[in-house]
Order: structure tokens, then sequence, then C-alpha cells
């Protein structure tokens, strides 16, 4: 079954073509381009600039033997709750639409934040987590949640909110604190490189009330630092520690109420090599392969072929 993924976020266009017989994957995407300073984008904008990298996207994804795409999946809204929505993921949702009316396929329609769960068990071959119970953080611009996600008949799999972020996501964070020091948005490859040239250790002690957490206290922080003069890789340090500092927090308390499950992270911000390594040698965590770890259409495609 050659399954056609669609995603269209806020950050990322993406599409992705899944060959459930072999198990491959080809994957396409291109970053929403930000004007220099700014810190996102206006939905106005997302939709016009996925409206135009779409056509391209799609075409370099689908087979060049001409084969028939079976399925296609999208997303549709940034959660799966009642409620959520984005005029952007409308875009996709369209053009996917439009795709299978034309080639006779099925259509599936998930959330963005699904497409990234099963994006990071694909990537870290860990799909078999799927048959079972497991804990899932999707940690992002715009994303910064815990969730607890269960078998589903009907929709492969469900998701129930554990925790989140009170006020600032922990990807707004660290752009945030990028566009202070002067990184290009977005800030977090950038922000990781400058972090490694510290030789500080800091001991964080974040906000933490049932499981979530508030990050606005690190935004302030930063700035403090920088109007006293502190380095640059320093502030990049104290912002990446005070972000896995409370990651691991809210990974601690959420497992001391459901002991023994996995735990999967995916999302931007969990990419960056200090976080990972520190959450994968305190709870041998599952994580999205860096190319997949930011948003993409993988999952949606992977999803499909279910």
């Amino acid at each position: 079954m050659l399954c056609l993924g669609i995603d269209t976020s806020n950050y990322t266009t993406s599409a992705a073509v899944f060959d459930s017989e072999v198990s491959s994957l080809v994957q396409k995407r291109k970053l929403l381009s930000v004007k220099e300073g700014e810190l996102g984008l206006r939905q106005s904008d997302a939709v016009f600039q996925h409206t135009v990298n779409l056509p391209d996207i799609i075409k370099s994804v689908l087979p060049a033997d001409g084969r028939r795409i079976d399925r296609v999946a999208v997303s549709v809204s940034p959660r799966d709750e009642e409620g959520s929505y984005m005029p952007c993921f409308m875009t996709g949702k369209g053009a996917a639409e439009m795709i299978a009316a034309s080639v006779g396929a099925d259509i599936r329609f998930f959330s963005h934040q699904a497409g990234h769960i099963a994006a990071a068990l694909f990537s870290a071959d860990a799909l078999e987590l799927i048959e079972k119970e497991f804990i899932a953080f999707h940690v992002s611009g715009g994303t910064t949640e815990a969730v607890k996600v269960s078998p589903d008949k009907d929709r492969v799999f469900s998701v129930r909110l554990l925790a989140g972020s009170l006020d600032l996501k922990a990807g707004q964070a660290i752009d945030r604190t990028g566009r202070m020091l002067g990184l290009a948005f977005p800030a977090g490859p950038e922000l990781d490189a400058l972090s490694l040239m510290s030789e500080r250790t800091y001991k964080i002690r974040p906000f933490i009330r049932n499981g979530s957490c508030s990050l606005s206290g690190l935004q302030n922080k930063c700035e403090k630092m920088k109007a006293d003069g502190e380095p640059s890789y320093d502030i990049a340090k104290y912002c990446i520690d005070y972000i896995s500092q409370v990651i691991y927090e809210m990974t601690a308390e959420i497992l001391s109420a459901y002991p023994g499950l996995p735990v999967v992270y995916s999302g931007g911000v969990m990419s960056n090599t200090l976080i990972r390594k520190r959450l994968f040698d305190e709870f041998g965590a599952v994580f999205a392969a860096p190319g997949f770890s930011s948003d993409n259409a993988a999952g949606l495609a992977v999803l499909a072929s279910m």
C-alpha cells in the first residue's frame, strides 16, 4: 500500500510517501520563511506560503514509476481535542481531499500531534508501542505537552492530556532567547551549538504544578543575564539546562503516577543534544531521530497505512 501524508503546520510544509510493503519512506519539507527579527508568522502568511509550496513538495515525493496512491492522510488540527484549530492546516486538508478524489484514494484525518508521535516511533524503530499504552511528550514552538497514548481501533491510537505549559512553550522560550542573542529563527539549532561552548552547570528549580510547568521565568532570567553582560554561550546553556530540568521533572512526576510506561519524546525541541542525552540516560526514553523531530508528514503517512 502506498500512503501519502501531508502536513501544513505554522512552521513547515511537508509531504511523505510510505510504502507499507517494503517499509520505505520518502519525505520532503520546506521551512516557511520568517522575516529577520520576527518570531513566527501570521496565519494568513502561513496559508499563503503553504499554497505556494504544496505543489512542488507533493510532486517531489510521488512515485516516479507512476504507481497509484492508495491512501492519503493529512493533519487537520494541532491536537486531538475538541476546538483545536489553526487555519494553516486547512491548506493541507484541501490539497489532500483533491488528491484523494482525483485518484480514488481513501483519506484519513489526523492531528499534527498524532503525526509527531507516529514519526517518532517510526524513526526510532519502535512502532510496536502503538499496540500498548505509553507517555508521549510533544515539545515544540507551538506545544509543550505530555499525553497518555492508548491503542484505539478506529484512530490507531487516542491521546489524553496529562500536563503542559501554563504560559510560554519551550520552543517559544528558545526562539525568544535566540532573538535576544542575535540568532536566526528558528533558533534551536544555533542555540544548541552555542550552548555546547559553555562549561557552566546550572542548578535549576523550575515551577511545576500538578505536572505542568511555567517557562516565563526562563525568559526573564535570560534577559537579566544579557543585561549583566554574561557571555552568550552561558545564556544559551542556562536556557537549555532550564528546559531540560523542566522536562525531566514533568516526566518524573508523570511516571510516579504511571510507573513502568515507556516514554516517547517528539517535537523540534527534543532534537537538542544536551536534552536528549539527559532524558535518555535518566529514563531510557524513545526519541524521534533528528530528521523526524521537527514538523514533518512522515508520521501521517505511516498512520495511514495502519
